[in-house]
C-alpha cells in the first residue's frame, strides 16, 4: 500500500488540535487569538466565544442567508475567495497562477473517460483561493444536477500564492474531490475541491462515503441518478482554507471577473450563455 505523505500527518495532526473542545475559558483564547491573528470578519457570524472548537469557527455557517441572483443566466461564486487565475483553457492547459500551467486532463484524474473529459476542451477556467480567513463554505454556482464526484487522494502542500508560484503541478498533486455537474441547459462543468495543508478534511454533505485525509490511497468514483442541486445551496466546508477550480464546457461562461479580484459566495462572476 502506498505510503501517506508528511503533509497528510501533518494535517491529520493540525485537524486533531482544531476539532478538540477545551475547556470554555481557554476555548474562547483560542477562538480570539486566532480571530485578531488572521483579522476575520465576523459581522454575518455568531460571536467567536460561541464556537465549541476551533474548527467549529473554521465550518462557521452565516447567520443569515446572503441574498444572490435567481436569474438562470447568472453563475454567482460558490465561497468567499480571492481569483488566483481564470480565462480560456488552451489545448487542455489551464493557469495555476501567471506564468505557470496544468493539465486539466491530469487534474480530473483516471476515474473520467476522454468523453467525460473533452467536454472542456477549450473552455472556460477558475480558479478561487480561500484563505484561513475566509468563509470555509462552498455553495453551487447555478442550479445543478450532479452526475459523478471522484475522490482523488493526494498530498497537502500549501495552495496560497507562493506556493503556487513555487511548485509546479501542485492542484494535480494534492488531494481533491472531482465534481461533475449540468446545469438546467444540459451544459457541463466541472468543481473541484482542492486540499491544502491543514484541511484536514472536505465535506461532501450529499456523499458520505467520501472520507478525505484518511486511509484511502486510491480513487474512488461515485454516480449519481437523480441528484438535483439548487443554486447556492451549501454542500460542505473546507476545514481551514483551500481552492476550487472550476473547468467549464466551451461558450459555457462569459466571464465578468478577473485574476486578482476577492470575490464573495453569490456574487454574479459570469453568465451563462443558454
Amino acid at each position: 500500500m502506498e505510503k501517506r505523505h508528511i503533509t497528510s500527518a501533518i494535517s491529520q495532526t493540525f485537524g486533531k488540535f482544531a476539532s478538540k473542545k477545551f475547556p470554555t475559558w481557554f476555548q474562547k483564547i483560542v477562538n480570539g487569538t486566532y480571530v485578531s491573528l488572521m483579522g476575520l470578519d465576523m459581522s454575518e457570524f455568531h460571536s467567536p466565544s460561541t464556537y465549541k472548537s476551533l474548527n467549529a469557527l473554521f465550518t462557521r455557517k452565516l447567520k443569515e442567508e446572503r441574498i444572490y441572483s435567481l436569474a438562470a443566466e447568472d453563475f454567482i461564486s460558490p465561497c468567499d475567495s480571492f481569483i488566483s487565475e481564470c480565462g480560456n483553457i488552451q489545448k487542455d492547459y489551464a493557469l495555476q497562477i501567471k506564468g505557470m500551467r496544468y493539465k486539466c486532463e491530469e487534474l480530473l484524474g483516471s476515474e473520467f473517460d476522454l468523453d467525460e473529459k473533452s467536454i472542456i476542451s477549450d473552455g472556460t477556467f477558475i480558479n478561487f483561493y480561500l484563505s484561513p480567513k475566509d468563509y470555509h463554505r462552498y455553495h453551487i454556482p447555478t442550479n445543478t444536477k450532479v452526475l459523478k464526484a471522484v475522490h482523488i487522494p493526494g498530498k497537502f502542500y500549501p495552495v496560497n500564492v507562493p506556493s503556487l508560484k513555487k511548485r509546479i503541478n501542485l492542484f494535480i498533486e494534492n488531494e481533491r474531490v472531482v465534481l461533475l455537474c449540468e446545469t438546467s441547459a444540459k451544459q457541463r462543468f466541472y468543481m473541484i475541491l482542492v486540499s491544502a495543508l491543514n484541511v484536514g478534511v472536505m465535506q461532501v454533505n450529499f456523499e458520505k462515503r467520501i472520507q478525505t485525509n484518511a486511509e484511502a490511497t486510491r480513487p474512488n468514483a461515485y454516480t449519481f441518478e437523480n441528484l438535483y442541486l439548487d443554486k447556492g445551496t451549501d454542500f460542505g466546508c473546507f476545514e481551514m482554507g483551500s481552492t476550487i477550480v472550476v473547468l467549464a464546457q466551451k461558450d459555457m461562461l462569459e466571464l465578468s471577473v478577473n485574476a486578482g479580484e476577492h470575490v464573495r459566495f453569490g456574487d454574479v462572476i459570469a453568465k451563462l450563455q443558454i
